[in-house]
C-alpha cells in the first residue's frame, strides 16, 4: 500500500498486488540461491571451538541415567508431570476451538518479553506453540538440575549449553512461528523477506560467509567525527599504544595525572561514545589532567607477544611517560576488565622493582581472583582452550570473530536472536545506536598473550594463588598494596561482581573502597549522572562474604561517577594551570582518537 499527495492510502488493485508479490517471490528465489552459495563457501570454524565436546555429552547422559535407574520414580514423576500438562493444554484448546470461537483457552504460562505481540495470547495456533514451547523449555530445566553425578561446574556448563539449544528453538526464531514476520511479510507482500535476505547476505559478505547478526547501522557512525570526539593529541606511540592526552576544559586541573588502562579485546572509546555519555569528556570537566592508552590491533606479525610485552612495553612504559610529560613522580591508574587485570599485574611488578609510580588505582569490572570465573566460565574449560590454542598456534593470533560470539552467547537473545528476527525475518535497518556500533569494532589478541591469559589466570588462578610469572618476576595478588577503588556491576555477565570483590579482599591495600553498580558490564560503567539510572551500592566493611557485604550494603540512587570522583580528588593533589597535550620530549604527534583505534598502523 502507498500514499498519494493528499496523505490518503491507496490501495493497490488485485493485479497490481500479485504482480509485485510475483516480483518479489522472483527476488527471494535469486538471493536464495546466493544465499546457499555463499554457505557452501563459509569460513570453516573449528569444531572445537563450536561447542563442548562429545565425551562432555556423552558424561552428563550417563550420570541421567545412572541417576534414573537408582531413581526411578524420579523419571516416572517427571514424565508424568510435563504429560499431564501436555495433555491438559491439548484439550483446553480443543475444548476452545469447539466452542465456535477462534480463541486461545487460558494461559497460565509466566510473562516472557519474546511473546510481547498480542497474537500469542489470543490467536489459538500462536498460543498453543508458545505454551507448548515453554512446557517443554520447563521440563528440559527440570530434568537437567535434578541430575546427579556431575561435578558442580560440569552440571553448570550442562544447563547453560542446554537453555542455549532450548532458546534457540523458540517459536519466535522461525519465520513460519513468527506472528510479526508473518504480519509484515502480507503487509509489504513480501518485501519485508526481501530486505531481509539482502541483509542476511549483506552480513555473511561482511563476515566470511559466517552469519553474524550486525547490531547496529555501520554507516551511522565514523570515529572521529561524530564518536570518540574528545578533543586531544596523541602523544606517544610505541608498536602496542598510542597515548592519547585529552585538551583541558578547566583553567586548573589537579596536579595528579589520570591515565585509563581499557581493554585491548575492545577499543577505548567505549568511555567517549557521545558527549553525553562520555566518561573521558565528564573526568577532564572535573579538572583533571587524562591520558589514555588507545591499544593497537595485532595481527600475526604479533604471535609471540605476550603478557609481558604489555606490562613492560604497555603499562611501565605508559606510566613512566605521563610521569615525564606532567613532571610529576606518581600517576592515579584505572583498569578496565583485563586491563584491570594487568594492572593489578602490573602493580606487583614494579613493588617488586621498586618503582613507586602509582598514587592510587582503580579497577573497572576486574577480574583478579578466578576461582569462582561466573558465566563465561562455561567457556573457559579445556575442551574450549585447547581449541583456542590450536586456533592461534595457526593463525598467529586469536580473530576477534571468536570473541565476540563468545560475549554474544552468554546474551543470546539480546545480542543474537532478537537483533536476527528485526533483520532477517522483518528486514529492518539495524539501529543507529552508538553502544552496538562499538560492540562491533572488536579486536584480535596476540596468541601467545591469549595463551597465557587464558591457562595461567583464567583456569590456573596463579595469580590469586602462588603467583603469575611475567616480566621476570612471579606476580602476586598480596603486593597490590596503593589505594585502591573497585567497581564491578551486579548483573555482569563477563566479570562477575562477587568474583571481583573477593579479589580485592586479597589485595595488599590497606585503603580500600569497593562499589557494586547496577547493570551489567558496559552500562554499569558507562552510566553518565544526567540519566539517573542504575543505583550503586556501598558498604565500608570488605571483611564480609560477598553476600553479606551487599545485604549490609547501603543502596544510592543514580550513577557512581560522582562518588568515585570525590575519591580520586581526594588523592589528586592540589590544583595547577591546566596543562595543553604534550610536552618538549613528547609533542603532539596525530590529533585524538589516533591511528590505531581505525586500525591504521604507523
Amino acid at each position: 500500500m502507498t500514499t498519494d499527495g493528499s496523505g490518503k492510502t491507496e490501495i493497490p488493485t488485485p493485479d497490481a498486488a500479485l504482480s509485485k508479490l510475483e516480483a518479489n517471490t522472483a527476488k527471494i528465489q535469486d538471493l536464495t540461491t546466493r544465499l546457499m552459495a555463499m554457505m557452501a563457501n563459509k569460513r570453516t570454524v573449528p569444531a572445537d571451538l563450536q561447542a563442548p565436546t562429545p565425551d562432555f555429552y556423552a558424561k552428563a547422559q550417563l550420570a541421567y541415567w545412572q541417576d534414573m535407574v537408582q531413581n526411578p520414580a524420579k523419571l516416572i514423576e517427571q514424565q508424568v508431570g510435563y504429560w499431564g500438562k501436555t495433555l491438559q493444554h491439548f484439550v483446553e484448546a480443543q475444548q476452545a476451538l469447539a466452542s465456535g470461537k477462534l480463541e486461545a483457552p487460558e494461559d497460565r504460562t509466566p510473562g516472557d518479553r519474546r511473546f510481547k505481540n498480542p497474537l500469542w495470547q489470543t490467536h489459538p495456533y500462536f498460543n498453543f506453540l508458545k505454551q507448548q514451547y515453554l512446557r517443554n523449555a520447563e521440563a528440559v530445566e527440570q530434568t537437567l538440575s535434578g541430575i546427579e553425578g556431575l561435578a558442580p561446574e560440569e552440571k553448570k556448563r550442562l544447563e547453560y549449553f542446554s537453555s542455549q539449544i532450548i532458546d534457540m528453538l523458540s517459536p519466535t526464531n522461525f519465520l513460519a512461528t513468527n506472528p510479526d514476520a508473518l504480519t509484515k511479510a502480507v503487509e509489504t507482500e513480501g518485501e519485508s523477506l526481501v530486505r531481509g535476505l539482502e541483509n542476511m547476505i549483506a552480513d555473511m559478505e561482511a563476515n566470511d560467509g559466517e552469519l553474524v547478526v550486525s547490531l547496529a547501522d555501520k554507516d551511522a557512525f565514523t570515529v572521529g567525527e561524530n564518536i570518540a570526539t574528545s578533543e586531544g593529541e596523541v602523544v606517544f606511540r610505541n608498536h602496542l599504544f598510542e597515548l592519547i592526552q585529552y585538551a583541558p576544559t578547566t583553567e586548573q586541573v589537579y596536579k595528579t595525572p589520570l591515565i585509563i588502562f581499557p581493554p585491548w579485546i575492545n577499543k577505548f572509546y567505549i568511555l567517549d561514545l557521545k558527549e553525553q555519555n562520555s566518561l573521558i569528556k565528564w573526568i577532564v570537566d572535573q579538572g583533571v589532567t587524562l591520558f589514555v592508552v588507545s591499544w593497537v590491533n595485532p595481527d600475526a606479525s604479533y604471535r609471540e607477544t605476550g603478557m609481558t610485552d604489555y606490562v613492560e612495553d604497555g603499562y611501565i612504559t605508559a606510566l613512566e611517560t605521563v610521569r615525564e610529560i606532567c613532571g610529576v613522580k606518581k600517576v592515579n591508574a584505572v583498569g578496565y576488565c583485563i586491563a584491570g587485570t594487568t594492572l593489578s599485574l602490573s602493580l606487583s611488578v614494579m613493588k617488586q622493582r621498586g618503582l613507586d609510580y602509582v598514587n592510587s588505582a582503580t579497577f573497572f569490572t576486574t577480574l583478579t581472583d578466578f576461582s569462582d570465573r561466573g558465566e563465561v566460565g562455561v567457556f573457559l574449560e579445556d575442551d574450549f582452550v585447547d581449541g583456542i590454542e590450536n586456533e592461534v598456534e595457526r593463525a598467529g593470533y586469536l580473530d576477534k570473530f571468536y570473541m565476540s560470539r563468545t560475549f554474544s552467547y552468554l546474551r543470546s537473545n539480546d545480542l543474537i536472536y532478537q537483533p536476527a528476527i528485526r533483520s532477517y525475518m522483518m528486514g529492518e535497518a539495524p539501529p543507529a545506536f552508538d553502544l552496538l556500533y562499538w560492540n562491533g569494532d572488536g579486536t584480535n589478541l596476540p596468541a601467545k598473550m591469549a595463551v597465557e591469559y587464558l591457562r595461567g589466570l583464567c583456569q590456573q588462578d596463579r595469580f590469586a594463588g602462588d603467583g603469575f610469572e611475567v616480566a621476570g618476576h612471579l606476580a602476586r595478588i598480596e603486593e597490590v598494596d596503593v589505594p585502591l577503588c573497585a567497581i564491578a556491576c551486579e548483573s555482569d555477565h563477563i566479570a562477575a561482581w562477587k568474583s571481583s570483590y573477593r579479589g580485592v579482599q586479597k589485595m595488599g591495600a590497606t585503603d580500600k573502597t569497593f562499589i557494586l553498580s547496577g547493570s551489567g558490564h558496559i552500562a554499569g560503567i558507562v552510566n553518565p549522572p544526567a540519566k539517573k539510572k542504575y543505583g550503586h551500592w556501598t558498604n565500608d566493611d570488605l571483611s564480609l562474604p560477598p553476600e553479606e557485604w551487599k545485604a549490609a550494603a547501603k543502596q544510592h540512587e543514580g550513577s557512581w561517577w560522582p562518588r568515585w570522583g570525590k575519591w580520586l580528588a581526594k588523592r589528586s593533589g592540589k590544583k595547577v594551570e591546566a596543562r595543553t597535550p604534550g610536552s618538549e620530549t613528547h609533542p603532539p604527534i596525530a590529533p585524538a582518537p589516533g591511528k590505531y583505534v581505525v586500525n591504521e598502523r604507523v
